[in-house]
Formats: structure tokens, sequence, C-alpha cells
């Protein structure tokens, strides 16, 4: 594009937004939980029933009382395993749109084993550490059902992961090195895996049993109230009249949804429909559009108060309470928001793109006085949290809430046929997860049975010299080549039983250690070459997926530095810290973002020659550091080039 055309407007056009867009397919392909099976008839009452029955036991032992770990955890695989088997094939070539008998005879199967530990608890329990044949002949079984399960539902990648740490177990004494323990029998091993809560029934899943998968369900019955029609309107009336509008609307609208789903990808599609072909009707080139729609999609994840699954694992890994994570996670969430916008409105400024005109927006008034009751769930999310509640109890809140303020208007009132689907729909969407933690108990469990995870955090610090930013530099790598093949919640609890230990070795706080493991999880779904919420929204877009890639990972450079940040000046997630310095942390921060979005954008006020970019860029990371002296010599490199910028300018 000539420098004449960047002061041009692109000229008005109608918003193309493609009917034919099968929102389904490309979840299905890039989202592994999306390519359920779709049944039709007998079969899918079969599961919808199932799925009703799964989600009424889960509800009734929320409000009624938690069951003993052994028995809530197995009981929820147990329909974990029904429901997967029944609606994911074995292989791409199967049937997509019934089930055979094999399935059938899997999924009672997988049921039968899961059940077993339940109707068989007080005898378990009184012939611990000396199970029975049929024991470990039940433990091989459910093992296996796992690991297929996660194959099915996850992909390949999370079940070679947990293979390999279960061979480990076998192997040790024929491991050289630290890696070498004196190895354990096949009864020891399977009654650790199956039968313990240091296995598959574990810590990961008593937190999909029982937190993780109430927000999913609360998440599901937001969604048929419209709340996601209602967030992309009030982002349009905030800011679809702004220099590219669409693309901040996109930054908003995910910022906003990411309150209540955590899946990079669902946002990415969810937002992406409606956003991305109306940055593109507006100019905007597609790799930019959707990468905009990407990045910000996967900050969802980082956003309070619901955030990624892995975020309540992080509660029960570090025994603090998820309110103070969610609080934690507050500043470096915004700042992470924050640094995406800066960039769009700079790429809008050097396109010279318009926003859309006041007759095409909703006004913000009216808005909020149609349907600005649907925040109150999540408002009451946020309070009962604050107030003390636990996340059980707050998410109930959350869904009484949800139906009652739904009530208000006719268009968002919920019949009994909506909360039945919010039931139903709710029970699928957390197979994904129970199924991945469930696989990443067999981590964990191989982990606390060979002392794995204190051998590899010491040898990781032995690697990088006791040099903290090495570590973290090393923690970056192994997150995110984690990333490309495990989800986020397995990814965390691989990182975070062997890295973040080390990191607190080296004297960062455990807070701080465990959010950085977190974050570098999450930043996997745009970091290219396996970046599957960049991918989604090319789909859309109809794009390079790799420039795509790229694109977002540029876009969402803020959130490869803020977690050094917050490592480095723990303050950033309120530790320690006095409303003095959360004011100076936050102003140097945003400056920082300024000066490194400018770099990455290649413009402020006027395009940029390289040796602008650099000193842009060296100014912008001088502010990470948590220093008065490195924080006042970037705001003076970043200001003699700003009034530089302004001179060229005009």
């Amino acid at each position: 594009m000539s420098d004449s055309n960047l002061n041009e407007p692109p000229a008005e056009k109608n918003v193309d937004i493609d009917e034919n867009l099968d929102i389904d397919e490309i979840m299905a392909k890039f989202d592994k939980e999306s390519s359920y099976r779709r049944l039709s008839g007998i079969q899918n009452k079969i599961v919808s029933v199932l799925a009703v029955i799964f989600a009424s036991f889960q509800l009734y032992t929320a409000i009624f009382g938690i069951l003993p770990a052994q028995i809530q955890r197995s009981v929820h695989l147990a329909f974990i395993f029904a429901l997967v088997y029944l609606l994911y094939p074995a292989s791409g070539k199967a049937d997509r749109k019934k089930f055979g008998w094999i399935d059938v005879l899997f999924s009672i199967i997988g049921f039968s084993v899961a059940m077993y530990i339940s109707l068989n608890f007080e005898a378990l329990l009184l012939r611990a550490g000396d199970q029975n044949t049929l024991d470990i002949a039940i433990g091989i079984i459910g093992i296996i059902f796992v690991l297929e399960g996660a194959r099915r539902v996850v992909g390949l990648p999370i079940a070679i992961i947990a293979t390999v740490f279960l061979v480990y177990a076998f192997v040790g004494p024929y491991m050289p090195g630290f890696l070498n323990h004196r190895g354990y029998s096949l009864s020891r091993i399977v009654s650790h895996m199956y039968y313990t809560t240091e296995g598959i029934i574990g810590i990961p899943l008593g937190v999909a049993a029982t937190f993780i998968f109430l927000f999913i369900m609360l998440g599901s019955f937001l969604e048929k109230t419209g709340i996601g029609e209602f967030f992309i309107d009030l982002a349009n009336s905030v800011a679809g009249f702004a220099a590219g509008g669409p693309a901040k609307v996109a930054v908003i609208t995910s910022a906003l949804e990411g309150t209540i789903s955590g899946s990079s990808v669902a946002n990415t599609v969810g937002s992406g429909s409606f956003t991305i072909p109306l940055m593109k009707s507006l100019g905007y080139k597609p790799e930019f559009a959707a990468a905009v729609e990407a990045a910000a999609s996967t900050g969802g994840q980082l956003m309070p108060p619901i955030m990624g699954a892995a975020a309540f694992l992080m509660a029960e890994f570090i025994g603090i309470p998820y309110s103070q994570i969610a609080k934690a996670a507050i500043i470096p969430a915004l700042l992470y928001f924050t640094g995406i916008f800066i960039s769009v409105h700079l790429e809008a400024k050097k396109l010279g793109m318009r926003g859309m005109s006041k007759e095409e927006l909703p006004k913000i008034s009216k808005v909020m006085l149609d349907r600005g009751y649907l925040f109150v769930p999540l408002v009451g999310i946020v309070y009962f949290l604050m107030e003390g509640s636990t996340p059980v109890k707050a998410a109930l809140y959350g869904l009484g809430l949800s139906v009652v303020t739904s009530a208000i208007r006719k268009s968002t009132r919920l019949s009994l046929r909506n909360i039945y689907e919010a039931l139903e729909q709710g029970a699928k969407n957390a197979l994904g997860v129970s199924m991945a933690c469930a696989c990443a108990g067999i981590i964990v469990g191989t982990i606390t049975l060979t002392g794995l995870g204190l051998k590899l955090g010491n040898g990781l610090v032995a690697l990088s010299g006791g040099k903290l930013l090495l570590t973290l530099f090393f923690t970056m790598i192994t997150s995110i080549i984690l990333g490309m093949g495990a989800p986020t919640t397995a990814n965390y609890v691989i990182t975070s039983t062997i890295a973040a230990p080390a990191l607190v070795l080296l004297g960062v706080p455990v807070l701080a250690a465990h959010m950085f493991t977190f974050y570098f999880g999450i930043i996997a779904d745009i970091t290219p070459p396996v970046a599957l919420a960049a991918f989604a929204g090319s789909a859309i877009a109809k794009s390079n997926p790799l420039k795509t890639g790229v694109q977002a990972s540029k876009l969402a450079i803020a959130a490869f530095i803020i977690p050094y940040m917050f490592v480095l000046n723990p303050a950033i997630l309120l530790i320690d810290t006095t409303p003095i310095q959360i004011v100076q942390m936050i102003i140097t921060a945003v400056i920082g973002m300024v000066g490194i979005s400018s770099s990455m954008e290649n413009y402020l006020f006027a395009p940029m020659n390289k040796f602008e970019r650099v000193v842009f860029l060296v100014g912008g990371l001088m502010m990470i550091h948590p220093n008065i002296i490195t924080d006042l010599i970037g705001i003076a490199i970043l200001a003699i080039v700003f009034i530089y910028q302004m001179k060229k300018a005009k």
C-alpha cells in the first residue's frame, strides 16, 4: 500500500458476513473437544438424558454436600467415560452421525470400571496397598480407558505424554543420572494410579468434578440468556465509532466473554464469526482481523472472575483461595488487553481506518437499560468470592442468579427447555477438561510416586546455573512446547510440578511461580507452529494460518512480557503492595506497553525507521524491571522518540 493510500480511509463497504460459515465444522477442526458426533433420533435422546443425569448429579452434590473424594471423583469419571465413548469416535474414518455396538460396549465397560471404586469404596480402603487380582485387573482397564478417552477427546499428544510418564515409573532403575529411581511393581503402580487420590482420581479430576464443572455449567446457562449478543452490542456501543472500531470491539467482546468461557478456540469462533468479517469489510487484512480475535480470545483464560480451568487447579495445588488468584490476575489481565488494544489502535491509525457510523451502532444507554441485568450473575460471583464463599457456592449462586435475572424480560427468559438444554450442553462441555484432568492425574501420580518433580526442578536450576532469568526462559520454552500438544490444564499440571518448584527454589513467591507457568501454557494457543486459536480465526477470515499465528503473537507481545514483570515484581499480583505502588506499576507498565506495541506495529504518530523501532523497544523493555532507575531511563528514552515522532508526523 502506498503512502498516499495510508491517509485515506477505505471506501465504505457493507458488512459481508458469510452466511454459509460452518461454525461447528471450524470448531471440530481446531478444537478436538468439539469434534463429537452429531447424533439424531433415539441415540441423541439416550445421550441427552445421560448428560442431564450427569449434570443433575453434579448439581445435587454441590447443593447438598460433596461426597467423599474417591466416590465423588469416580462417579464423575464413570459418567465421563460413558459419554466420551458414545460421543467421540475412535478415528476420523468412523461414523460421526451414530455410534455402534463397540462404542456402547466401551461406554458400559468404562462406566463400570470407574463405578467399581465407588461400589467397593470401604473394601478398597481396608486393603489399601494390598489390592487383589481383580482390583489390579480393573485398575489396568481403567488406566487404558483414561489414555484412550484422552486421545479421543483431547488428542494423541497428551496420551503419549502420559504414557511416557507411566513407562518411566517402570523403567526408573535403568535411567541414567538424576532420573534413576528404584522402580516399582505393576501392582504398586496400578494401585497408586487408580485407587489413590495421588493419581487419576487426584486433585486435577477432583477440581474438574467440583469447581470447573459448575463454572462450565454457569457458562452454558449464561449463553442461553443471550449474554454473548449483549457483550457484542455493548462493545459496539462503547468502541464501534472509534478508529478501527470493529477491531476494538473484538478486543472488548473477547475480554467480556472471557469472564464466562475458558476456551481460546471457543471464544475465537464465537465472537469471531461476527467481528472478523466486520473487520475485513472495513479494510483490515484477513490475517490481522483473525489475529486480533485470536489474541483477544486467548486472553479470556486470563480474565477474572472465571479464568481458564487451570486457575482452579492452581488454587488447589498451592492451597490458597481461588478468590485470591482471581484478584492477583486482575492487573496482568488488564495489561494484556491494554497491550492488544494499543496495537489495534496503532494499526488503525497507520492504515487510516474509520469506525462505524453512529447510525450503525446501538446506544450504550439503550443496551444497558434493555439487558444490563445480565451482568448480575457475574457481579454476584465476584461479590460472593470476595466475601469468602467457596468457588462451588459462588458458582451455584451465579447459576441461581442467571435463572432469576433472565426472567426480567421475555427475550432472555429461560424456559424449562432452555434449562434442560443448558444442563445437557454443560455436561458435554465438561468432557474435554475432565478427560484431560484424569489423564493429567497419571502424570501427577508418576511425579509423586518417583519424586520426579523435585529431580527435574533441581536439574532445571542446575542447567540454568542458578540464574533466575535463564530458568524463566527455559520454563517459558517448555510451557510453549507442551502447549503444542497438551491442553492448558495438562500443560499447567506438568510445568507447575516441574518448573514452578525450580522458580520457588530461586526465591520467586509461590503464586508468581505458578502464574508464570499458567500464562505461558495459555499463550501456546497463539504461538506458531501450533496456534489453534489463531488457526481457528484464520479459517473464518480465510487467511494464511501461519501468518495469522505470527501476527497474533505480535499483538499479544504483552503476554510474553507480563509474566516476567510479575516474577521480577510480585506486587503486580497484589502481593505485599500498597495503593501507591499499584498506581505506579500500572502507569509505568502501560507506558512500557505503548513503547513495545509501537515498535511491533512500526508506528506511533508516523511510520518508523529501524532505529526508532529499536529505541522504542528498548525504552519499553526498560519499564519491565521494577526499579526506579530503569523506569526513569525508559521514560526518558521514550519521551525523546515520542517528541521526534510528533514532529515527524507534522
